[in-house]
């Protein structure tokens, strides 16, 4: 089917970071947009704001009239959603054309130069911070972003006649492998969503394989040291990039009175004196990323170290929702132990001679059937962790996977108290020795950030 030909789209799923940013799409084409979610969230909100309709029961008859045209529709799902789903099954039995996001996304982005960034973590902020960088070339960029960008208060920028796309390239799934970059990052490799690839070898590979799709021409900028092997076509170019080596590095940091910045070592042209909008430690490596690629696409250094010093960053990545002398809090979407190091360690820089308590909501119960000491040996790094129960998002429970595996391997003397979500809120109000407190985990915690933070507010 062409997509340009079709008249009506229709999501299940539609709430997902992902296939919101598509739906936008689609809505700025003019296409009738519907679909459906489990529940109504935020982004949902914001979709039909914007003129879609979506409704939050699994009932084929709440399909509207116009999805239900064969030959004018095209359905999209998220992986996420079970092969038996009433609605997928029904427009399956009846030949609707349908598609996974990642493939939608990949035809969308054929026709234009795809800008790409990959990685287990890091790149919602990197491709984020890129297409903020591109965005202020003259000829602008679109982008398909996994986060808010706050800059925006959106997931998708529309830049009529743009050459450039920018894209939050996913593996989980697999999803990565249907698009054609141009020029891509790879910011790190560490093995997650064993639930899919069985092995670390197996994640590995699609890290190699998704190399190999690079368009002739283009290039890779990947992080040093990273385990997995690039599979090259002999027209790619290859870079590295590295906080302190590499092709692109950083030069002279200075990390002080609530800024960083540094210098940008370069085999194109370095850049003196960039500041970082979002000044937390692992922004300088997110930041080279984003600048070698938006570098490599042309884009004019003045206007890079500007634009590197108004990012205003994304939702949930690293967020303050209270910063004072005396307190703050922080909300982070890290979800792998390698997300939560980096985060614990950002935290520390900024907060050397602090007690930093982490309320971590673990995501998936393979996620911490097959990490549990390694999130254990990255929540070690604050001195008092609270634990919820874990977020199962499209999981059943396994019999035995708890969070409190997590808590039997924290290291000696760290205190950890357990609790149901809902309890967090009354645990933090009768604590009176917090000072730091970060939000981690990529379940619903956050819905109670702002009730946390009231409560921060609170002298006791």
């Amino acid at each position: 089917m062409n997509i340009q030909e079709i008249k009506s789209v229709y999501f299940i799923g539609a709430g997902g970071i992902g296939m919101s940013a598509i739906a936008r799409y689609f809505l700025s084409q003019g296409k009738v947009v519907a679909g459906y979610d489990r529940t109504p969230s935020e982004l949902t909100n914001r979709l039909v704001q914007e003129g879609a309709i979506i409704h939050y029961e699994e009932d084929v008859n709440l399909i509207p009239q116009a999805c239900k045209v064969k030959d004018e529709t095209l359905v999209i799902y998220t992986p996420a959603i079970p092969s038996n789903h009433q609605e997928l099954v029904w427009f399956r039995e009846n030949g609707f054309e349908i598609q996974k996001r990642a493939q939608v996304l990949g035809t969308i982005t054929r026709a234009a130069k795809a800008l790409c960034v990959a990685g287990t973590h890091g790149k919602t902020t990197t491709s984020t911070m890129l297409a903020h960088l591109m965005n202020g070339t003259p000829e602008g960029c679109n982008a398909f972003l996994g986060g808010i960008a706050k800059n925006y208060g959106t997931n998708y920028i529309l830049s009529e006649n743009s050459p450039w796309v920018v894209i939050e390239a996913d593996e989980y799934d697999r999803s990565f492998h249907h698009l054609t970059p141009y020029i891509t990052a790879i910011t790190s490799s560490d093995p997650d969503h064993l639930d899919i690839y069985g092995t670390k070898e197996a994640y590995l590979e699609s890290f190699s394989h998704y190399t190999s799709l690079i368009c002739p021409g283009g290039a890779l900028v990947i992080h040093e040291g990273l385990e997995m092997v690039p599979r090259l076509k002999d027209e790619v170019r290859c870079y590295t990039y590295g906080r302190h080596t590499g092709d692109f590095h950083a030069q002279n940091i200075r990390i002080g009175g609530g800024e960083i910045s540094f210098d940008l070592i370069s085999p194109i042209k370095n850049i003196p004196d960039i500041t970082l909008g979002v000044p937390v430690s692992i922004n300088i490596e997110n930041g080279i990323a984003a600048m070698a690629i938006a570098q490599l696409a042309g884009a004019d250094n003045e206007e890079i170290k500007q634009r590197m010093a108004s990012f205003r960053g994304v939702d949930r990545r690293f967020d303050f929702h209270l910063k004072t002398p005396q307190k703050a809090v922080i909300s982070d979407y890290a979800h792998h132990p390698a997300e939560i190091r980096q985060s614990a360690l950002s935290i520390r820089e900024l907060y050397a001679e602090r007690r930093i308590t982490a309320v971590f909501q673990p995501h998936l119960y393979t996620r911490t059937r097959d990490f549990y000491h390694d999130f254990a040996d990255s929540l070690s790094l604050f001195d008092d962790v609270i634990l919820t129960d874990i977020y199962p998002a499209r999981e059943q429970p396994i019999p035995g996977v708890t969070s409190q595996l997590i808590a039997d391997n924290l290291k000696s003397g760290i205190s950890c108290t357990r609790c149901r979500k809902e309890d967090v809120c009354s645990i933090i109000q009768q604590r009176s020795d917090i000072e730091v407190l970060v939000l981690l985990g990529a379940g619903d915690l956050e819905n109670y950030a702002e009730e946390i933070t009231r409560l921060m507010r609170i002298d006791k």
